[in-house]
């Protein structure tokens, strides 16, 4: 069985580091595992007010989130925190109330950096984040990259043999998380009842 994981790169510049990542991770990848890139850029600044009617660009996000078996998080760290764009995005995939397009997707969060602490503190407050949302994430190994440009080449292939091997390592892990995930979830709800209708 192949399962199609959505990935987001929380950069929207164009020579982004993390989208050299993506390709790394996408080589080091199981075959049981199909990729689809989810782009966030074209998605306006998420007011409730769209709530009542999405628009185009948040019901195409929300349609790809819903499509994916699993999603994979790779981006880098804001001033210590998640990236406006791809908080915005989370934004919108998890409204309107009560249809989190999130909920119950298993989910691996990466990232590189120059730094020596790769992207530790972002994906600290992703985790925040997605437990609220019910997204289940792959805990462990965890995977803080600093980046050298000189382990990567453009089309995804790693020289450095470590940096190759925790990449395959943690590919394999994701895709047996997301097997583990889908195999455990049951139908169901997608979201939560909204308070205000209980009151």
């Amino acid at each position: 069985m192949t399962y199609e994981i959505g990935y987001l790169v929380g950069s929207l510049a164009k020579g982004s580091i993390n989208r050299t990542l993506s390709r790394a991770l996408i080589a080091s990848a199981p075959d049981d595992l199909s990729f689809t890139e989810i782009p966030i850029g074209d998605l306006p600044l998420y007011s409730w007010d769209y709530d009542a009617d999405f628009p185009p660009e948040g019901r195409r996000f929300k349609a790809a989130l819903e499509a994916s078996d699993g999603l994979l998080f790779v981006s880098p760290e804001y001033n210590r925190s998640i990236p406006g764009a791809l908080k915005n995005a989370i934004d919108w995939g998890s409204r309107p109330w009560g249809q989190n397009s999130f909920a119950r997707k298993p989910t691996g969060i990466i990232g590189a950096s120059p730094g020596g602490i790769g992207t530790a503190v972002m994906q600290s407050s992703m985790r925040g984040v997605l437990s609220f949302l019910d997204a289940p994430q792959l805990n462990a190994p965890e995977a803080y990259i600093t980046y050298d440009a000189a382990d990567f080449g453009p089309d995804g292939t790693v020289v450095n043999e470590t940096t190759a091997a925790f990449l395959r390592h943690y590919m394999s892990e994701y895709c047996a998380f997301v097997q583990r995930v889908l195999a455990a979830n049951a139908p169901g709800h997608i979201g939560d009842e909204d308070p205000a209708s209980t009151k």
